[in-house]
């Protein structure tokens, strides 16, 4: 599945201070930290030896809104998508680069939400709903509708009925789909430049946990906020949280 163009393949914490964000996510989420092969400002949250998400070290000057959780997506050509993400009125941040064994791309679509480019080898086990990846991926956007025909787009998604990743409409939001697995959901609602980080435009994980209230309590403990309380929806018992810096993420109820 990891060879489709456009699949999730990747989630990173960009950081201003690494080592409180270890200090954060450690005690919430049961992950110890390793250092990247491709150098020690990446640091690669793990469970029982598995890779769940990447956290890197923000340069010196970052604003507050550069703290935030992004989702890579693999590709086979960087440069032909950075192209495509440029000719659709949204912006390539940085790259295409090299990067360990691969190319890599930081961009933001047309309302602002910020997503990464993969040209390379991934973790063989990272797979969205699979082990301790993320459970599922969410886009908060202001047109949900129009950021789906953007990824497919840039992604070509419905191009080839053999492709793999499909997206339709489901409950109140876009649901995408690799090989019939849902893996990600398109919401709107969001707005592109809001004082409130919590309705701007945005990629959020959900990490799924064993016991949600005590992960909450844990959260709250190490200096994080709950951004919004447990609720049951489609997914099964959600809440939203921020880090100690800001960092807009979600828990899932095993």
């Amino acid at each position: 599945m990891g060879a489709v163009g456009g699949v999730p393949c990747w989630v990173s914490l960009m950081t201003p201070d690494q080592r409180a964000a270890e200090e954060f996510y450690g005690p919430v989420l049961s992950w110890t930290f390793v250092t990247s092969d491709t150098g020690p400002d990446r640091r690669i949250a793990t469970v029982a030896g598995q890779p769940v998400a990447g956290i890197n070290q923000l340069a010196p000057g970052a604003g507050p809104e550069a703290e935030r959780w992004t989702v890579y997506f693999q590709v086979e050509d960087a440069g032909v998508v950075a192209e495509r993400i440029a000719e659709r009125g949204a912006t390539v941040a940085v790259g295409p680069l090299r990067a360990g064994g691969g190319r890599a791309v930081i961009a933001a679509d047309r309302w602002g939400a910020p997503f990464g480019l993969w040209q390379g080898d991934g973790p063989a086990s990272w797979w969205v709903g699979s082990g301790p990846a993320p459970a599922w991926l969410q886009l908060h956007t202001s047109d949900a509708f129009a950021a789906a025909v953007f990824y497919g787009e840039i992604f070509d998604w419905m191009a080839d009925p053999s492709h793999g990743v499909t997206y339709e409409e489901q409950y109140d939001e876009i649901v995408v789909r690799v090989d019939g697995a849902p893996v990600a959901g398109l919401r709107g609602g969001a707005l592109e430049a809001p004082p409130d980080p919590a309705i701007r435009a945005r990629w959020e994980p959900y990490f799924r946990v064993p016991d949600l209230d005590a992960a909450l309590s844990a959260a709250e403990r190490e200096g994080g906020t709950v951004a919004t309380p447990p609720r049951a929806g489609p997914l099964g018992r959600t809440a939203t949280l921020r880090d100690p810096k800001g960092a807009s993420f979600c828990l899932l109820s095993a």
